[in-house]
């Protein structure tokens, strides 16, 4: 009897030491389900392309985390406005609350960027605010810029809503964050009274920008920002830590040098045409079109039949060049599909589906490709006017005055015994190219345009040691 009872006790004892390890480890489930996971993106350095990659994938990985928010650690004094857009676009369309901390400096760029997020946190002496569009050189852009520029603003501040507030008669609209401050940021013209005269451009310090609602919190670090300003004690932060490959691929994203590529991808075919064999400039545009389209492969912007157009529009340039005499159908399909090409390339458009492209990339795509186009075709004639004059260009070309006192003579004169005599073309003439007369081949040059293979010809004169010929007709 006391064995019997000795195994119900034990018994017992395991089933109550196996519903306390279940009470534990249900508590401590519950614990963890409860830390919030925050998502954490720094924008520490200019506005550029490198910081919208940075933007992107720091967004999809927090999606793919379920964060419960995002937040944006930025110290910044600007930067590029069309990448600054992206991401305010970004931030407005996200479904995840998106804060900010701005550690010191959000100017320009950075003040678009902010104004955007859910909340806005400051350090104590931080700025915000002066988003003047300016050249590279600082100086101001025309009006049609800031323009933009203002409405772009006040959009953003405008999207966070107003409330409405009925006194007695009167209906007053209060703005969760006022567009005219918004505006004053960018135009100096724009006059709030007690905050901002005319003829200066509205920047906040911390206090200010909490006074007048564009600041929802002060906090000296991030960790007392989730702490105290939004009130979470249990937390983990996920830092988003981009790849040396991430740094590669912003760096060579990069309007500015996708431009200055699609130059050295023109002007490299340009010159491999003028000049016999496979050399330099070929290499020169080879190496321009891998750094271009590669980035934008590997972030699946640039499809397989998006290169493809891009070739068969060199092809057909080609064709059009060495092949079709004149210039019709095959130039100005292979002009149409580079472009093509190169355009599509840059936007995120799914085959021929374009709803997934942002409102105003397919004009700065486009924008970007005709510019790169544009002074690229102005390279080439600054070159080709520079080509063995000075500099590094003057081993390139040969640049010596050849004295008959050291020895040099004039064309040789024998081929002035042609004139007059009768041959046939060995090749396409358009206009230069060979020909044969009396079982020897010559180079020549067509008078009368383009002269097909084979066609009966005839020495007319020769001058500067270059036969010139014309289509023998009946009548000869």
């Amino acid at each position: 009897m006391l064995v019997y009872l000795n195994k119900i006790f034990c018994t017992m004892r395991k089933i109550s030491i196996s519903i306390l390890f279940i009470i534990v480890l249900s508590s401590l489930n519950s614990l963890k389900a409860a830390e919030k996971l925050i998502y954490k993106i720094d924008i520490k350095k200019d506005i550029g392309s490198t910081t919208w990659l940075y933007t992107q994938k720091g967004f999809d990985e927090a999606r793919k985390k379920n964060a419960d928010a995002i937040l944006i650690h930025i110290n910044t004094y600007g930067g590029e406005v069309v990448y600054a857009d992206s991401i305010r676009t970004k931030i407005l369309n996200a479904k995840t609350p998106v804060y900010v901390f701005i550690d010191n400096n959000a100017a320009s760029a950075g003040a678009l960027i902010s104004i955007a997020c859910d909340k806005i946190f400051m350090r104590p002496g931080a700025s915000f605010g002066a988003a003047t569009v300016v050249n590279q050189t600082g100086e101001q852009m025309p009006d049609k810029y800031q323009s933009y520029m203002r409405a772009t603003m006040r959009a953003t501040a405008e999207a966070h809503g107003h409330d409405t507030i009925i006194q007695r008669n009167d209906t007053i609209i209060k703005w969760k964050r006022d567009p005219l401050i918004a505006e004053a940021m960018v135009d100096e013209r724009t006059v709030i009274p007690n905050l901002i005269d005319s003829g200066k451009t509205l920047t906040f310090t911390t206090l200010e920008a909490q006074k007048y609602g564009y600041c929802d919190g002060v906090a000296a670090s991030v960790n007392e920002l989730i702490t105290k300003n939004l009130q979470i004690e249990s937390y983990e932060l996920v830092t988003f830590r981009p790849t040396m490959l991430d740094n590669i691929k912003g760096f060579l994203m990069n309007s500015v040098l996708q431009g200055i590529l699609i130059m050295l991808i023109i002007g490299g075919i340009y010159f491999e045409l003028q000049t016999p064999g496979i050399g330099f400039p070929l290499v020169v545009a080879i190496t321009a079109a891998l750094l271009y389209f590669a980035p934008l492969y590997i972030e699946g912007l640039a499809a397989n039949w998006e290169i493809l157009l891009f070739i068969i529009g060199l092809i057909l340039l080609v064709i059009e060049i060495f092949v079709i005499p004149g210039f019709g159908i095959a130039g100005i399909s292979g002009i149409v599909l580079v472009i093509a090409g190169l355009t599509l390339s840059l936007l995120e458009n799914v085959n021929f589906n374009f709803e997934p492209v942002e409102s105003g990339e397919i004009g700065k795509a486009l924008l970007t490709v005709t510019a790169g186009i544009s002074f690229g075709f102005a390279l080439v004639l600054y070159l080709s006017a520079k080509i063995g004059t000075k500099g590094l260009l003057r081993n390139i070309a040969l640049n010596t005055y050849l004295e008959k006192e050291a020895g040099y003579v004039a064309v040789p004169m024998e081929n002035k015994a042609l004139v007059g005599k009768q041959g046939k073309t060995r090749t396409d003439l358009r206009p230069s190219g060979k020909v044969t007369i009396d079982g020897v081949v010559y180079d020549a040059v067509s008078e009368s345009g383009f002269i097909p293979k084979d066609t009966a010809v005839e020495v007319i004169r020769y001058e500067m040691g270059q036969l010139y010929v014309l289509v023998l007709t009946q009548n000869s």
